[in-house]
């Protein structure tokens, strides 16, 4: 059994759509990051940068104490090791997976969240960095467009954990300024991921925790924006 420490956000929607693809055993554990969860000591002992998801394997492979993995890209990679799904079947077939992981944790992810914050949470408008990370985002997109030319899959044939890790990204296309319509290699991928039934039992269990309509509050921006070092040392 998989115990998942999660909240319905991009990185945490990553997991559930690894664990209902794999038909993985899992017990869900919300980590509302709005209310600090992500601060709690229990917490921070699996995931010591204070961000969700995090995950505690009970049933490891070793078949030793159980295993607490956090970063969302590391977490599918191990569910990958584990179960022998989603990743391969080459050596070489790994290593473009890796490379549109890694694309995805380094880019997309980072550039989108940047997209996210000073387009829709912060508190004036800076038009030059509105511009700054809409424009990323443009250019992003343009490089996953280029790559899913001719392929099913961001890695090619399969379907594989680099587009687990890319799709909750794209997912707010629309919050971050960009049509679909101009990237049409990227809107044929996203419609078949969007229709696999795992994607979809998988949003429907963020869905049961926080519904993607829900409003976040200046109490929730506080939280979520407004920690440093010192905060968290005294807070």
């Amino acid at each position: 059994m998989i115990d998942l420490h999660y909240w319905p956000t991009p990185n945490g929607h990553k997991i559930t759509m690894f664990l209902e693809e794999a038909g993985l055993p899992y017990t869900i554990h919300a980590v509302n990051i709005g209310q600090g969860d992500q601060f709690k000591p229990d917490f921070l002992k699996i995931a010591p940068n204070n961000r969700m998801p995090a995950i505690i394997d009970n049933e490891p492979a070793d078949g030793g104490e159980p295993i607490s993995v956090f970063e969302s890209g590391a977490i599918l990679l191990y569910l990958a090791g584990k179960t022998g799904k989603f990743f391969g079947p080459s050596e070489r077939d790994q290593i473009v997976q890796t490379e549109w992981l890694m694309w995805q944790m380094g880019g997309l992810g980072p550039m989108a969240g940047q997209n996210h914050h000073f387009n829709r949470y912060a508190p004036e408008q800076i038009p030059y960095a509105q511009k700054r990370y809409t424009d990323e985002t443009n250019r992003l997109y343009g490089v996953l467009d280029r790559q899913l030319a001719g392929k099913p899959f961001v890695a090619g044939e399969a379907y594989s954990i680099a587009d687990m890790a890319i799709y909750p990204w794209i997912v707010p296309h629309e919050a971050q300024g960009q049509n679909l319509a101009d990237f049409p290699h990227v809107q044929r991928w996203f419609e078949a991921v969007k229709a696999r039934p795992a994607t979809v039992r998988a949003y429907a269990r963020g869905e049961e925790i926080r519904p993607s309509n829900a409003q976040m509050t200046d109490a929730d921006k506080k939280v979520l924006f407004g920690q440093t070092a010192a905060s968290r040392a005294t807070g």
